[in-house]
């Protein structure tokens, strides 16, 4: 007697599994997600290998893995050093971010150096990305297009091509395999598209991009197990009414997870920024009080950015507003109670505003110092001096804490021009008492915020 197919209720945001239907899903707390799916059940039965696994040590050398150079160096520096070889790659971010764009661009680089590229949209028909190449002004005659949601139709055609180097699938969530009996985008139809994918790239040796979409909450969508599935997940961030945008890896196990990647859209498509920093300071003006200029650290590049702090007073009786753009508004609310409770700062009856210039979001702790300087400066006046720098990590006591890579934001300071840099106290056992400042920077080292708070309301020069 055949077995009956089992019904199954799946969150299609997150993937939590359901016996019966509901409205919200109390996994991710998102509403109208639930969608019924069967499963056709297969024969219970024991299977026994002859076949053993060989066991080795950690003896040994290994040599590092070929890249495959995309021709676009910021895309490279994300990677790691470029593709390898029979690795997959998911790339999310909001509709319209420029994914898209940058895929499109790296095909057409890459089909330009002699790789066999296939680029797959089950989104666009071929003459869209032709009539988008048009426009982007690329040039690739070797480029393959093809225009398909059916995996099976994809896994057969890749499989019969020879040398493959690249292959774009965008979206995964537009795939369809017909053994699956739910609509495409579903998380039993991601999950098993990525899988069906991912298999032939291992097979076949050839690097594999997925495009995925995000949540409302940035995060990418479909089943979690897909992230574990593949080996380099990136974010395209960025604001679409905004110039910049940032390529971030959220995991590669090839390369670095700290690493940025910065570019500009024009109408040409997507340039890379190869000195962010200068970019991100080209329009700030100084002696304005409420500014200072941080020397961040995003993977192993320096990046130096302008925070701006605004204060007014609060309006109404109700408590006083706080907002941060592109850094963590708890953390915002900490650096407040320090500077008003350590320092004697008069700002509970202030409505404060952060934002950090250029559309970059900053999660390093050796932001605070140049947001107290900024917030002081807004509280007291006294603008900042356009020629300083600051980074320090700073404790609940008020204490200024070592950061690591100094010596790296401080030559980015000097090669932009700045003369002073604002710093912690260095001590004998920090990893960085030793460095040595660059020709032409002064270094002044704070031990306690109150330091800072009693320069700048001196009106000292910095």
């Amino acid at each position: 007697m055949a077995k009956r197919p089992i019904h199954r209720f799946v969150c299609q945001n997150c993937g939590a599994v359901y016996p019966k239907w509901s409205g919200k899903c109390e996994a991710c707390g998102e509403w109208n997600t639930i969608v019924e799916e069967s499963i056709e059940p297969t024969a219970s039965r024991t299977s026994r290998s002859k076949t053993r696994l060989t066991l080795t040590g950690l003896e040994g050398n290994a040599a590092p893995p070929p890249r495959i150079q995309t021709d676009i160096a910021e895309l490279d520096r994300v990677l790691g050093g470029g593709l390898v070889p029979a690795s997959v790659v998911l790339v999310g971010g909001d509709p319209g971010i420029g994914k898209s764009t940058l895929l499109l661009q790296t095909a057409c680089r890459l089909a330009r150096t002699g790789q066999h590229v296939v680029y797959i949209s089950g989104e666009e028909a071929v003459d869209q990305i032709r009539m988008r190449a048009q426009r982007l002004e690329l040039n690739a005659p070797t480029l393959q297009l093809a225009a398909s949601i059916n995996v099976s139709d994809i896994v057969a055609t890749l499989d019969t091509e020879t040398k493959l180097g690249l292959v774009v699938i965008d979206s995964i969530q537009t795939m369809w395999l017909d053994s699956i009996d739910s609509a495409p985008g579903s998380v039993a139809q991601v999950r098993a598209c990525a899988f069906e994918l991912i298999r032939l790239a291992k097979k076949r040796g050839f690097a594999l991009i997925l495009v995925g979409h995000v949540t409302k909450d940035g995060a990418l969508a479909g089943p979690r197990v897909m992230e574990h599935m593949v080996d380099a997940v990136m974010y395209f961030e960025g604001d679409r009414g905004h110039q910049f945008r940032i390529l971030r890896a959220a995991k590669n196990r090839f390369g670095a997870t700290d690493e940025i990647g910065v570019f500009a859209m024009t109408d040409h498509g997507l340039i890379e920024v190869p000195n962010p920093s200068a970019l991100f300071l080209a329009e700030r003006r100084g002696n304005i009080a409420g500014s200072a200029v941080f020397a961040g650290l995003e993977g192993t590049r320096p990046v130096l950015l302008e925070v701006q702090a605004l204060l007014s007073p609060k309006a109404g009786d109700g408590a006083p507003r706080r907002a941060a753009v592109g850094w963590d508004t708890g953390r915002l609310n900490m650096l407040l109670a320090v500077l008003e409770t350590r320092c004697g700062l008069k700002l509970a009856g202030m409505d404060v505003w952060l934002n950090f210039a250029g559309g970059l979001r900053v999660s390093e702790p050796a932001a605070d110092l140049a947001v107290a300087a900024a917030l002081i400066s807004a509280a007291t006046g006294q603008p900042t001096s356009a020629g300083t720098v600051y980074f320090g990590e700073i404790g609940l006591s008020g204490e200024l804490r070592q950061v690591s890579q100094a010596d790296l934001r401080l030559r980015e300071a000097a090669k932009l021009g700045f003369s002073t840099a604002i710093l912690p106290r260095r001590i004998a056992r920090a990893t960085n008492a030793s460095i040595r400042p660059p020709p032409g920077l002064t270094l002044n080292e704070l031990g306690h915020l109150s330091d800072l708070v009693a320069m700048m309301t001196e009106g000292v020069k910095e």
